[in-house]
């Protein structure tokens, strides 16, 4: 029982080993296929995840430099033509800075590679670069949550620890990038921030800034996930052969937090119920879980041809 060699860890596949190991054997170990609904009613959770993939559509084309009247026309759905006004009323934050969208970027972590893929990277003007020690960069999110998550749930997902790291560790292979071709100095963890931009409540983003402390212990926790998924799988890592091979059937210890079995499609499989979750209470459907589930072989309608890669 191991990973692919080709796997690649990501903010979405770690976040789902930290909720519940069995989740993760299941889904990127196991690659079991369980057509359990994780909300009810399935179908406006489908109707939000089309919403969700087209607004992703929408912005990536706009900042591509498609004009705004010609993408304004093609939105019919009342809620994705708010959440594109609230967008467009947004962007111009951004007038004085160089903007790249939907770049994926991949790092070397513990033996394997770890990739995030973001919405947008924005280097901003001298003056926004705090303290002026040089550009500033923004890593921006568009989320289409349903319910505002709070301040601190977002501080603990993985994709706030995990981005800012693969783009500090991947810094010099930007370097040949235009926006940042012309930098004195590396991409430093002090002028970085994340920011959550929230379609339902798009003039309150949620915004978090980085330093040096938060790179290092962020870096040892995630190599310490990764070494401890590994060592779960049978071995310190690609090639080392070291550890006790566990059978297939050997379940990985399930989640104490029933919570999460609630949006969970694996629930009935592992005995944790039959019924989905109310759509009402779910905050966790967003773009980027399409995005990633490309990972477990899911058909994911997406322009991967103009998703950018670098791998440093």
């Amino acid at each position: 029982m191991s990973l692919p060699r080709i796997f690649q860890f990501s903010a979405t596949s770690l976040q789902d080993y930290v909720d519940c190991a069995r989740r993760f054997q299941l889904r990127y170990v196991l690659q079991v296929a369980w057509p359990a609904p994780e909300v009810e009613p399935i179908a406006e959770q489908e109707h939000h995840g089309r919403l969700a993939r087209d607004f992703h559509r929408l912005v990536h084309q706009h900042l591509l430099g498609l004009p705004t009247d010609t993408l304004s026309a093609a939105v019919a759905d009342p809620d994705l033509e708010r959440w594109w006004q609230a967008y467009l009323a947004f962007v111009p934050t951004f007038a004085k800075a160089q903007v790249m969208p939907e770049l994926s970027l991949s790092i070397p972590l513990a033996g394997y590679r770890v990739m995030a893929q973001y919405d947008a990277i924005v280097v901003r003007d001298q003056q926004l670069a705090g303290g002026g020690g040089g550009p500033g960069i923004l890593i921006v999110d568009w989320k289409t949550y349903r319910q505002r998550p709070s301040r601190a749930w977002l501080g603990r997902r993985l994709q706030t620890r995990v981005y800012p790291v693969v783009l500090l560790q991947a810094g010099e292979a930007l370097t040949d990038w235009p926006p940042l071709a012309n930098l004195e100095r590396p991409i430093e963890a002090e002028n970085l921030e994340m920011c959550y931009w929230l379609a339902e409540y798009p003039d309150a983003p949620e915004s978090f800034s980085y330093h040096v402390a938060a790179l290092q212990a962020d870096l040892d926790y995630l190599i310490g996930l990764i070494a401890q998924i590994a060592g779960q799988i049978g071995g310190g890592g690609p090639g080392t052969g070291s550890g006790p091979v566990p059978t297939r059937e050997e379940a990985w210890p399930l989640t104490t937090d029933v919570h999460h079995c609630r949006f969970c499609n694996y629930r009935s499989l592992c005995g944790r119920g039959d019924l989905a979750g109310p759509l009402a209470e779910y905050v966790g459907d967003d773009y980027q879980d399409y995005l990633t589930a490309g990972e477990t072989g899911l058909d994911i309608d997406l322009d991967w041809s103009q998703v950018q890669e670098i791998a440093y």
